[in-house]
């Protein structure tokens, strides 16, 4: 169901300087789809893309997306700035920009850090310490 890559698997991909082991690409998604769902690979290709094109097109519209329970995607405006060309230090105007944003819904949080949590130590009780037996 998903790509493994990094060194640990002969593939060097990595992502931020992290070394990723699981990744899910369209494809796994769309394969995913089709299981679950009992259909064809290409009804469920058509599904997938239907989805990613109506968000896209909703966010070039400004529009703002909300999936309950999954979290909400809108754009950001990015203001004109200047750069540096890391080649040659010269500075080059960054035009202005709008950049896609998704911010996760507790609900999502919740479901993705289920379980990993380590327990937390139970509180003291009073401040007197039980006597033992003699």
């Amino acid at each position: 169901m998903f790509r493994r890559c990094g060194p640990a698997f002969g593939n060097p991909q990595q992502h931020a300087g992290l070394e990723r082991r699981d990744i899910m690409t369209k494809a796994d998604l769309i394969d995913e789809v089709s299981r679950l769902a009992e259909l064809t690979r290409k009804d469920s290709e058509v599904i997938v893309e239907t989805i990613f094109d109506s968000v896209v097109r909703s966010l070039r519209a400004g529009d703002k997306i909300e999936i309950r329970g999954f979290g909400s995607f809108r754009t950001r405006q990015r203001k004109a700035r200047m750069g540096r060309n890391p080649k040659t230090g010269e500075k080059v105007e960054v035009p202005a920009k709008k950049i896609p944003f998704f911010k996760p819904s507790k609900e999502l949080k919740d479901l993705v850090n289920e379980g990993s949590a380590e327990p937390a130590a139970a509180p003291p009780t009073s401040g007197t310490i039980p006597s033992t037996p003699a």
